[in-house]
């Protein structure tokens, strides 16, 4: 865990703590809530604790439930007001935040019903009065502990002292919510919220955030100034308020991000070339033409210093970029691989390409599982799921029509293919907006997903026996909440792996994923590795980290750059269309309304840009990896 230095207090006005998981930081609030309850006990009173229903929250929720099962708490004394709810919706509906609260935390404890103060969800008469009644419940307890991720459903331009209220959820906060509900189009218009003045009002504020995705929302919060469009700003006039993120998410934080401009850095190889890339961005300068005054003028007088002249550190650090770039990534076979990246032998390798949903693998290293295939090594591809809730419903009946209508063609029973058909289409009928499928029609929709998925492959020369589809059990619930990584998830990857006894994995090491399940199938082929990595065949295996469906890797981190010509982003771009379900409007956008192919190919366009601009060779795009060092 780290904490606010002096120095950087210059750029930080509110404490933050940096964890390394986010289950530490939820012990460090389960602690205090535990010793809050117990000190309000003795004083015969109640904790009041206001909860939000973001998915980073779910550790602290899940930590509780089980210092309950421990004996550790008692929710007898614990009054629980959550902090906002879609309007109007059935309460009973699954995207509720009291079903969210229920799940996670209400069933699984002592809390009296009556201590559970749960905003409505059903349509009122009256819900302006309800709201204003709520305000005052809310003001008459008085909030002990806040935990958030937000500002409740406040948007921007919400006044600071605004109260609970209705409001109108703008665009970008409905597609964030599409995936609860299975397409933006049955996210409701409207959320009730606590409003900012009487958020601001708990005692002790706790606000978390996790991933690289948070690293802009935590340097507005920590380093801006209070913005109306940044509603969560405003938590920086408050009084108690402790800030927890992880690594990932304190990524665009000064002392992190440039800590040469808040103490003194230990200028080690990955943080000198993070200085050089930043100093060649700020003054647009390649890195060759660095001096020893940008150097100086810039706060970095001690890297001279140390590491100097400015031409020997220019060198070295274009020497390292320039042996990141590799046209093989499989290696090149009868050369010297001794600044390339990969090594040269063995050839051809045996390389297994870890996608966790069909189409992560060509989105986000497309042109890189091109390159492998055409120089001839053995390329498995593996689907770690089968990604069928990302299926839009027509395209289900679309396909089931498709197979009654090819019955007589080629003579399979016609009443089977009609019985389908009839079977999916009466599912989905009763089926309401939001509610996971059935399992006939989830079938249907993992078929369309393989066969997308091969299709791509094929495209790529890559035969359908090299295909693998794991369908890993944590994902399988048919909706978007998934089940824990187990046992049985580790042990096919880990099989598979033994299988193939790969030279190369790859892996997306994307972990900004807004559904975690990115996360999830990393962990399990982490683990899997973990148990086979004193096996012979396992020490001559090398793990590379790709990104791209959500972000990029930073250029400083990168290990492995394949560049790209415009008739390899074609081919790349080909492969994505082959994934059809998920082209012109994917069902889970996330905030980015370009399409995944488009979001690619820029993301590659602009990495090329940025080598070109360092100093490098001019490419059309460049696909960037890290390799995952095992201890």
């Amino acid at each position: 865990m780290t904490q606010i230095s002096d120095y950087s207090r210059r750029y930080e006005k509110v404490p933050v703590r940096i964890f390394n998981e986010q289950k530490d930081a939820s012990k460090v609030i389960v602690e205090d809530i535990i010793k809050c309850a117990a000190k309000k006990l003795e004083e015969k009173k109640n904790l009041v604790l206001a909860l939000d229903a973001s998915s980073a929250c779910i550790p602290v929720y899940e930590d509780l439930a089980k210092a309950y099962e421990a004996g550790k708490i008692s929710f007898k004394n614990i009054e629980v007001f959550t902090i906002d709810e879609y309007y109007p919706l059935d309460r009973n509906e699954l995207q509720t935040h009291y079903r969210f609260f229920k799940e996670y935390l209400f069933d699984l404890v002592d809390i009296p019903q009556e201590n559970i103060h749960c905003l409505e969800s059903n349509k009122m008469e009256n819900v302006a009065e309800y709201c204003k009644e709520f305000d005052a419940l809310v003001k008459s307890k008085g909030i002990d502990i806040l935990i958030t991720a937000g500002m409740g459903s406040n948007e921007p331009g919400s006044p600071y002292d605004s109260r609970t209220r209705v409001i109108t959820l703008n665009y970008t906060t409905r597609v964030s919510a599409a995936s609860d509900f299975f397409g933006v189009e049955y996210v409701p218009y409207h959320c009730i919220t606590m409003g900012i003045g009487t958020l601001m009002e708990a005692a002790k504020v706790y606000y978390l955030a996790w991933g690289e995705g948070a690293a802009s929302r935590i340097k507005k919060l920590v380093e801006g100034a209070p913005d109306l469009q940044v509603p969560y700003s405003f938590l920086q006039q408050h009084s108690n308020l402790e800030i927890c993120i992880d690594h990932a998410a304190s990524a665009n934080l000064t002392r992190i991000a440039t800590p040469w401009l808040t103490n003194t850095c230990e200028w080690t190889d990955y943080m000198t070339r993070k200085a050089v890339f930043w100093l060649c961005k700020k003054l647009d300068k390649p890195i060759l033409k660095l001096t020893d005054r940008d150097y100086n003028d810039n706060g970095m007088n001690d890297l001279v210093t140390l590491k100097g002249p400015s031409s020997e550190i220019n060198i070295k650090v274009f020497n390292d970029l320039q042996h990141t770039i590799s046209g093989w990534p499989g290696g090149k076979p009868n050369a010297d691989d001794s600044t390339r990246p990969e090594r040269a032998l063995p050839y051809p390798k045996r390389v297994i390409v870890f996608s966790p949903h069909p189409d992560d693998d060509v989105i986000s290293m497309g042109g890189t599982v091109a390159r492998l295939s055409s120089q001839n090594h053995i390329v498995h591809l593996a689907y770690q799921t089968s990604g069928n809730i990302a299926v839009f419903d027509h395209d289900a009946i679309r396909f089931a029509d498709f197979v009654r209508e090819i019955a007589p063609v080629y003579g399979f029973p016609q009443a089977k293919a009609d019985s389908m058909y009839k079977s999916i289409a009466e599912e989905l009928a009763k089926k309401h907006p939001g509610e996971p499928d059935p399992a006939s029609v989830r079938e249907m929709k993992t078929v369309i997903r393989r066969g997308e998925a091969r299709a791509a492959c094929r495209y790529l020369g890559i035969p359908d026996e090299r295909v693998h589809f794991l369908e890993l059990p944590f994902y399988e619930t048919g909706g978007v909440k998934k089940k824990p990584l187990g046992r049985e998830d580790v042990d096919i990857v880990k099989n598979l792996l033994k299988e193939v006894k790969p030279h190369q994995i790859f892996a997306a090491g994307d972990l900004s994923d807004p559904h975690g399940t990115h996360r999830v199938c990393f962990q399990a082929i982490i683990a899997a590795c973990e148990e086979l990595k004193h096996e012979e065949w396992f020490k001559d295996c090398r793990l590379w980290m790709y990104r791209g469906a959500w972000q990029e890797w930073d250029v400083a981190e990168a290990e492995m750059a394949v560049p790209l010509s415009p008739e390899e982003v074609e081919i790349k771009r080909e492969a994505i269309f082959r994934h059809q379900s998920q082209k012109d409007r994917p069902m889970f956008p996330g905030s980015d309304k370009r399409e995944f192919w488009l979001r690619a190919e820029e993301r590659n366009h602009n990495t090329a840009i940025l080598y070109d601009k360092l100093g490098m060779a001019e490419y059309q795009a460049i696909e960037l990896f890290v390799q995952y060092k095992f201890d």
